[in-house]
């Protein structure tokens, strides 16, 4: 891939993410093109590797969409990343080293500071906890847990489901890094699989709380 399809790749994956490009709008090569400061070629390249990577949709008359995952879709997704992250987690906890959980620490003392104010910083949360969890899966070694896993953490639902946490539940999101920290520290895998299988699905459970939330309010509006 070519820089300036590197570069139109990193930028619309970016609003995706934000939410700036929501689910379900359409795109447009031209706008993008201009948004991006490339030409069309570029922006085509790039959401071809968005689509392989299902962050867009096209229908069937050739027209490109953002994804708007089904609530059972997400539900897999999440269920998915609890396996392989339970996994990533009991290979890490056997292999992590010293440096590598000093590693975690930091990242998780930078979300605490994220936390801190009176309104959360969510894209320090995000940047940071996504440091936390890619440290564990190098830990892993796995390159077969790598790949999966590409698939899944990155996917949109993730930062959706991060921005729609309240102050509580980004704190017990910390605690349970935390626990994770211990955990590596004493290297026990039965302990690092349990604190993480229960992280990603308390973390489904947000996700599923806000958005019937989001319907309920929808339906009295």
């Amino acid at each position: 891939m070519s820089r300036a399809s590197e570069n139109a790749y990193r930028f619309i994956r970016a609003e995706i993410l934000s939410g700036s490009l929501a689910p379900g709008e359409q795109l447009r090569e031209e706008q993008l093109a201009d948004a991006c400061g490339v030409s069309r070629t570029p922006v085509r390249e790039a959401l071809r590797r968005l689509e392989a990577e299902r962050f867009i949709q096209r229908n069937d008359s050739k027209r490109t969409f953002v994804t708007d995952w089904s609530f059972d879709e997400i539900e897999e997704s999440f269920a998915l990343r609890g396996i392989l992250e339970g996994r990533a987690a009991v290979r890490a906890a056997t292999r992590i080293s010293c440096a590598e959980i000093d590693r975690l620490e930091g990242h998780n003392n930078a979300i605490r500071r994220a936390l801190d104010g009176k309104t959360p910083d969510i894209p320090m949360f995000l940047d940071h906890n996504r440091a936390f969890h890619g440290i564990i899966l190098e830990a892993a070694a796995s390159q077969n847990l790598a790949q999966l896993l590409s698939r899944i953490v990155e996917q949109p639902i993730v930062a959706r489901t991060a921005r729609q946490y309240d102050k509580a539940q980004l704190a017990r999101s910390l605690a349970e890094h935390d626990e994770l920290v211990l955990a590596f520290r004493r290297h026990d895998p039965v302990w690092a699989e349990a604190v993480m299988t229960a992280h990603i699905r308390r973390a489904f459970h947000a996700y599923s709380d806000a958005r019937g939330a989001n319907v309920r309010l929808e339906a009295a509006e």
